[in-house]
């Protein structure tokens, strides 16, 4: 079977997950990946190549005589400009199309309002999405179309043993995804000497920063950035301090799984990606608000025999569970079954929108709804689907330039 994958890049969550299943899979399947931008990082492109797929960076006309070549065509699916315009403007031949999406949709960025209906198959990493408006509801033509297909895959090997608390964090250092109350809860925690490990790239001049300054114990936290060997790390750490926003655009949830496989105990708020992953009690601990992430941070604290115990159940669930061999073998039960139907054209500019304007505004609203130029986040650079990674790949497009001068004018 030939499988073709359409992706702007392997670089991050997704890379990771697809060097994972090309070393896993049965070697029933060719794979070839058609790049939308020439790889960055060439950390997991390299792993996925090297476990013995193509790899192809073009335009169009190459992408046209795959798509023409393969049994099915796989999206990897999230709000990136050059997915759109590949999709909605390229013209593609018949496809058998799956789409894997790689955001959650619960919050913008959305998925796009008609997607169940362009795609073949629409498969997403995590069953919190199963509950998107947009979902909930589908007749049965299209719900049958819908399954979950995990992509974020936990460590293999021992649980290492652990006697003394020792509480991190690792991930994005930005209240973009970190919950605003973050620090809050740590320094809420009473009549208790701790301090944390913040992991990851961070601004110096950050909020993140600004706000750990203004704590009344700001010994409790230490910002250490990158871990060269995040493994390594986590091998000596007992509790996950992994507090969210409600709102944040995860699914598969890579540290969290990566951490509960090695032992280590999250507490989390009760969001809906990270609630279908720890359970309350028996993998981990899931906090209601910031008193009860305090409370239930410092009862960790204090019992370092209880956290090793719920530790030792985290691992056991992820080693169930989170497996890139079962990843792999969901996808090609996916596949299977398509082999059979023809090919389908398909109009993706009809489901998607056909103007970088459109594609962009697809992922802040839904389709009747109104969006507040002034609440557009114009900050954070060109990077993950924001108004200014969209202008960055279509600097003439007035649609975009007239929104952010709105945009501008109310911020």
């Amino acid at each position: 079977m030939k499988v073709l994958h359409i992706t702007p890049h392997l670089g991050g969550g997704v890379g990771k997950a697809h060097a994972s299943i090309q070393a896993a899979g049965a070697g029933t399947i060719e794979r070839t990946y058609f790049l939308l931008e020439e790889p960055r990082d060439r950390r997991f492109a390299s792993m996925v190549e090297a476990a013995g797929a193509r790899l192809v960076f073009g335009g169009a006309t190459e992408l046209r005589e795959l798509v023409d070549a393969a049994d099915i065509v796989q999206i990897e699916w999230w709000n990136h400009p050059r997915l759109y315009e590949c999709l909605s403007q390229w013209q593609l031949p018949p496809m058998r199309s799956v789409f894997w999406a790689h955001v959650s949709g619960l919050s913008p960025p959305f998925l796009p309002e008609r997607l169940a209906e362009a795609a073949d198959r629409l498969l997403f990493t995590s069953p919190c999405s199963l509950a998107a408006d947009n979902i909930v509801g589908l007749p049965h033509a299209l719900s049958s179309r819908l399954a979950v297909v995990n992509s974020g895959f936990g460590y293999e090997g021992e649980v290492p043993a652990r006697t003394k608390a020792k509480p991190v964090y690792l991930g994005t250092v930005d209240f973009v995804k970190m919950h605003p109350a973050f620090f809050d809860v740590l320094d809420s925690v009473d009549d208790i000497d701790f301090k944390l490990s913040i992991w990851g790239q961070y601004d110096a001049d950050g909020e993140p920063l600004r706000r750990a300054a203004r704590m009344r114990h700001p010994q409790r936290v230490v910002f250490e950035g990158q871990h060269p060997e995040p493994r390594r790390m986590l091998e000596e750490a007992t509790i996950l301090v992994y507090l969210l926003r409600p709102d944040h655009y995860g699914t598969a949830e890579n540290v969290l799984v990566e951490a509960m496989s090695l032992g280590v105990v999250p507490l989390v708020f009760g969001n809906p990606a990270e609630r279908a992953i720890v359970k309350d009690g028996e993998t981990g601990l899931v906090a209601s608000d910031e008193a009860e992430a305090a409370a239930k941070l410092a009862w960790m604290l204090r019992h370092p025999e209880e956290v090793a115990r719920i530790g030792a159940h985290a691992a056991e669930s992820i080693r169930l569970t989170h497996r890139p061999d079962i990843s792999a073998a969901d996808l090609e039960r996916c596949y299977r079954p398509l082999l059979h139907s023809p090919k389908r054209s398909v109009d993706f500019g009809r489901y998607l929108g056909t103007s970088p304007v459109d594609w962009f505004l697809s992922t802040q609203r839904r389709s009747g709804t109104d969006l507040d130029p002034g609440a557009i986040d114009l900050g954070g650079g060109a990077a993950k689907g924001s108004v200014a990674h969209f202008l960055a790949c279509f600097p003439n497009d007035a649609g975009l330039l007239n929104l952010q001068l709105r945009a501008g004018r109310q911020a």
